[in-house]
């Protein structure tokens, strides 16, 4: 038997392989119209995330520039928040960096102008109002930075900075009593201020207030007890006082803090020579020139410690040093004319300090009766 092949007409044929080529068609059309439907969705998106970007990149470029100036390159901080300005105009916090770096370029006008645009962009912004008042100070505009500490503080009752300025200013003006004022009102806010502390501390003794300077200055030593000028504000006052070994004592916890604290050993020194230490009193004149080899006094002083100890010739060297230094200096001119006349028995050089003692405005009457008399 003959299997039956069917085949199919010619007809069906072709409309067989037109129903591909239409499906075929109608495939490609859907997925053009896919595609520009989706096109059409997401191209709105495009500059949305480019700009989306943009505040990213200007907000790395100002924390780079704000590194930059912390480590003291201020060129290249410069450059970083140009580019974060650049990049996001309305950043008023790029343009108060901006702003710090001209103040650490010395470039106080154009520092003005940068801090004038952060507070047109954020006018409640208490760091911006600070630094524009640091340059209007440096430029003699007391009442304009007066006014922008004020703001400051009044949009932010705890900020430290601005007290601090503002209390600073007042002492400028040589006024005490509100530059008090402003640093109780700093403590009230802040306790532990240090520099608060200290700088209140210093206030009260200017004005006489002993027992407040002692009660603050004792504050701010048991907060911390490594702040060497506190030390040396409580040397000062006890050595006011007469108390000179808790004087010597503060003046050593000073130093042990700072070691090349200058004052503190000049003062120490003069408390071991008054109380008969001599060599003690050489060590800390010593110490007192290796951290400022021109300081004229020390020398001198050194040269009155030296005679002391008979060793003339290094005593010499100290007083000739001194006036070397300090031509102008009549007290040392004095020492070294009684070192002459009483030490060395060398008249004529006696007479030539004597005679520039008295030029330069000292009195005294034994002087004057030797010049008078030409030594006789």
């Amino acid at each position: 038997m003959v299997a039956a092949v069917y085949s199919f007409p010619d007809c069906c044929r072709y409309r067989k392989g037109r129903g591909r080529l239409i499906m075929n068609r109608l495939f490609h059309h859907n997925a053009i119209v896919l595609f520009a439907l989706c096109a059409a969705l997401v191209s709105p998106l495009i500059p949305v995330l480019a700009a989306a970007e943009q505040p990213d990149v200007a907000q790395q470029q100002y924390e780079r520039g704000a590194t930059l100036l912390k480590k003291g390159d201020l060129a290249a901080a410069s450059e970083a928040a140009r580019k974060s300005i650049e990049l996001n105009p309305s950043s008023a916090e790029a343009h108060h960096l901006l702003g710090m770096i001209y103040f650490k370029e010395k470039e106080p006008v154009q520092a003005l102008d940068a801090f004038k645009q952060a507070l047109a962009l954020k006018p409640a912004y208490p760091d911006a109002l600070k630094d524009l008042a640091r340059v209007y100070r440096i430029q003699g505009k007391s009442a304009e930075a007066e006014q922008a500490l004020k703001r400051a503080i009044e949009i932010d009752s705890r900020h430290a900075d601005s007290y601090f300025d503002l209390a600073k200013l007042y002492e400028q003006r040589r006024d005490a009593a509100s530059a008090i004022k402003t640093y109780q009102a700093l403590l009230g806010a802040h306790p532990n201020h240090r520099d608060a502390l200290y700088s209140l501390a210093w206030l009260y003794e200017a004005q006489g207030d002993s027992r407040g300077a002692r009660e603050t200055v004792g504050r701010l030593l048991k907060l911390d007890p490594k702040y060497a000028d506190g030390w040396y504000l409580a040397g000062r006052m006890a050595e006011k006082d007469n108390v000179l070994a808790e004087a010597a004592d503060s003046y050593r916890k000073a130093i042990a803090v700072k070691p090349a604290f200058v004052d503190a050993h000049y003062n120490l020194a003069f408390i071991h020579r008054g109380q008969g230490r001599p060599v003690e009193a050489e060590r800390e004149f010593l110490e007192v020139l290796r951290y400022r080899p021109q300081y004229a006094e020390a020398h001198m002083n050194l040269g009155v410690t030296y005679t002391g100890l008979n060793r003339l010739d290094e005593a010499e060297q100290s007083y000739e040093r001194a006036v070397g230094l300090k031509p102008n200096y009549a007290e040392a001119h004095y020492n070294l004319g009684v070192f002459y006349e009483l030490h060395r028995k060398d008249l004529p050089k006696a007479l030539a300090h004597y005679h520039q003692y008295l030029s330069l405005g000292g009195r005294d009457d034994r002087v004057e009766r030797i010049v008078g008399s030409g030594g006789q």
